[in-house]
């Protein structure tokens, strides 16, 4: 994930000054140097660290901060702030017409994924309540037509193309299918180059010319570190960009990109990709990336991607199950794949606050997930809607089966009793002093050890 290694360094510095309690000026200075020096091989722009640093310093070493109770939060604090500052206090909005279809126009270089985060941003504004419409003029590179009719299928929105005739004349052609169509978004997905060139450019300006965009949105690849940031600036200048989409924020960047493109290029970054699949796409809140690049989790975040992956409606009727203790094996299947559709584990868990900088040497087992899934699914439906019937033969052969070992299928099936146990404890009698009970079990949890720090693995369930 990105920001791991800023996330770490910038932990280690908070570490040092809540361990010195009082804060002198000298203090400060000495963390804001190292603060820089982390930013620096986060691969963010020197002018960028420079003036963040500055303005940090000269807030942190004022008279209320270090005569602070607590000056080491105070200062952490002002580090919040102050990224926030720097990738954009608002949570920037795509610029819709008063009359509709609004133009949405994508570009970017060969291979930064704006086909595929055409068909992302389609589908997230669907679901939205608007109709979206894509359009294929990316007529050069191989099969791109082709790829952005699979993608827009798979999103559940219309593909207009028109083959490889000129893309001027398709955008002109999408553009009046939208408005005869009752599509209220227009997505052109805009051929890119493998640099940037003045063919590249002049296409980009007569497409913007015909259409007038209300969007100009910018795709960039988080991997390629302040390049992306080069890239954004020859094409605001060219073009004239109104917001940018990162992809590729979930690999091993550095991510400095993500911290210097607004400062530089003066453009909001409006949306990022989180993954290959279609789903792994939202919004960009620079509060909520602030808080996980300093280790404070992102709760929020991680509420929508549950609440887009389970409906309310759902959400009732396992409620209802538990409540009336009718939870059995077939609802705990449909739960692990509800998890997988959160992303990975240690994704999930970096969202949880005071988690992420304990995950670096956490062994978790992601195909755990899986493992109980073939447990599960090798079970009769009998066996499935009640566990207890499962005797030591029937064990042996749900083991064969799901290419487990017997001790896998005797652990879920005791982890789910206990589950089951723990559920009656928050329905039934007595339920709210059962419930402040386990939040002080919770509480006192040793997260190292839930981990599987030397070793071990995650609790599966």
């Amino acid at each position: 994930m990105a920001f791991e290694g800023l996330s770490e360094k910038l932990n280690n510095v908070f570490k040092k000054l809540k361990s010195r309690g009082k804060l002198t000026e000298s203090d400060v200075k000495e963390a804001m140097r190292e603060v820089r020096l982390a930013l620096l091989e986060a691969d963010v722009s020197y002018k960028v660290v420079k003036d963040f640093v500055a303005k940090v310093t000269e807030r942190a070493v004022g008279e209320d901060v270090l005569a602070s109770l607590t000056p080491a939060q105070q200062v952490i604090k002002i580090v919040n702030e102050e990224l926030c500052s720097l990738m954009g206090n608002d949570n920037a909005r795509i610029n819709f017409s008063s009359k509709p279809p609004t133009v949405i126009m994508m570009c970017g270089l060969q291979g930064s994924g704006k086909t595929t985060h055409s068909a992302k941003l389609a589908k997230l504004l669907k679901k939205e309540g608007h109709r979206p419409l894509l359009a294929a003029c990316d007529i050069y590179r191989p099969a791109a037509i082709n790829q952005l009719q699979v993608v827009g299928e798979k999103a559940d929105v219309k593909v207009f193309e028109m083959g490889q005739i000129s893309p001027v004349i398709i955008a002109k052609q999408a553009l009046a299918h939208a408005k005869d169509y009752g599509h209220d978004i227009l997505i052109i997905d805009t051929a890119g180059r493998l640099h940037i060139d003045t063919e590249l450019m002049q296409e980009l300006k007569d497409i913007k010319e015909i259409t007038q965009p209300n969007e100009i949105m910018l795709v960039v690849d988080a991997m390629t570190g302040q390049d992306a940031v080069n890239v954004a600036k020859a094409f605001d200048e060219a073009v004239g960009i109104t917001s940018v989409l990162m992809s590729k924020l979930d690999s091993d960047t550095r991510g400095g990109a993500a911290l210097s493109v607004l400062s530089v290029t003066g453009k909001p970054i409006k949306y990022v990709g989180m993954g290959e699949k279609l789903d792994d796409f939202e919004q960009f809140h620079p509060e909520r990336m602030a808080s996980r690049i300093l280790g404070m989790g992102d709760v929020l975040t991680l509420i929508e991607k549950a609440e887009n992956v389970m409906s309310q409606k759902e959400a009732e009727k396992l409620t209802k199950k538990f409540k009336e203790n009718k939870f059995d094996m077939d609802d705990l299947l449909n739960q692990m794949k509800q998890i997988k559709r959160l992303g990975s584990m240690k994704s999930i868990l970096s969202m949880l606050p005071g988690v992420g900088d304990k995950l670096k040497d956490a062994d978790i087992d992601e195909k755990q997930l899986d493992r109980i899934e073939a447990i599960i699914t090798s079970m009769t439906k009998a066996e499935r809607e009640k566990p207890s019937i499962i005797n030591p033969s029937r064990k042996k052969r749900i083991a064969a089966g799901s290419g487990t070992k017997v001790e896998d299928v005797n652990r879920l099936l005791k982890q789910f009793d206990q589950m089951q146990k723990m559920m009656k404890q928050f329905t039934g009698k007595g339920s709210k002093m059962n419930m402040r009970r386990a939040r002080k079990k919770l509480a006192g949890m040793n997260f190292d050890k839930l981990a599987g720090k030397g070793g071990g693995n995650l609790p599966t369930l």
